[in-house]
């Protein structure tokens, strides 16, 4: 540790005096720690992104890179609405997009709906977004995996 190094000293005439501590920190553990918990944050951070559990259907659609995070409106199997990951009712739901947005109708909206749900009950969200006058409206689906073809 850097406490406990000691150096010798110099005097005018060359010669060696007594040993005194050295006044640096040693800051490769401080390096060290810091990677670890960089890694660990690079690792869990997409798994943060929403925490509904959606089973989207799957497209060979190309993907959608936003440089601003967009508002997610997700539809499960059973039907509920959440915007994020906060569950809310379908007549509720214009209210709260306009709130969370600040009425700006360039807010980008996605739409994430369980493949087992009725495509009309996704419509109908989707039909209210647009409704209340935002225009930039998408859906979201999963790509394929190399083994598996579109259901």
């Amino acid at each position: 540790m850097a406490a406990g190094m000691m150096e010798a000293r110099r005097n005018r005439r060359g010669h060696r005096s007594r040993w005194s501590p050295m006044a640096e920190i040693n800051v490769t553990p401080f390096v060290d720690v810091m990677l670890v918990l960089l890694i660990v944050f690079m690792v869990t951070a997409p798994l943060l992104t929403v925490g509904v559990p959606i089973d989207l259907p799957q497209t060979e659609a190309q993907n959608i890179s936003e440089p601003v995070e967009p508002l997610v409106i997700s539809v499960n199997r059973e039907g509920q609405i959440f915007i994020q990951e906060t569950e809310v009712s379908l007549e509720a739901l214009v209210p709260r997009l306009i709130a969370i947005t600040d009425s700006n109708p360039e807010a980008r909206i996605y739409v994430r709906g369980d493949r087992s749900i009725a495509y009309g009950w996704v419509m109908q969200v989707m039909g209210r977004v647009n409704s209340a006058g935002f225009r930039r409206v998408a859906l979201i689906a999963e790509l394929p995996r190399p083994e598996t073809t579109l259901q």
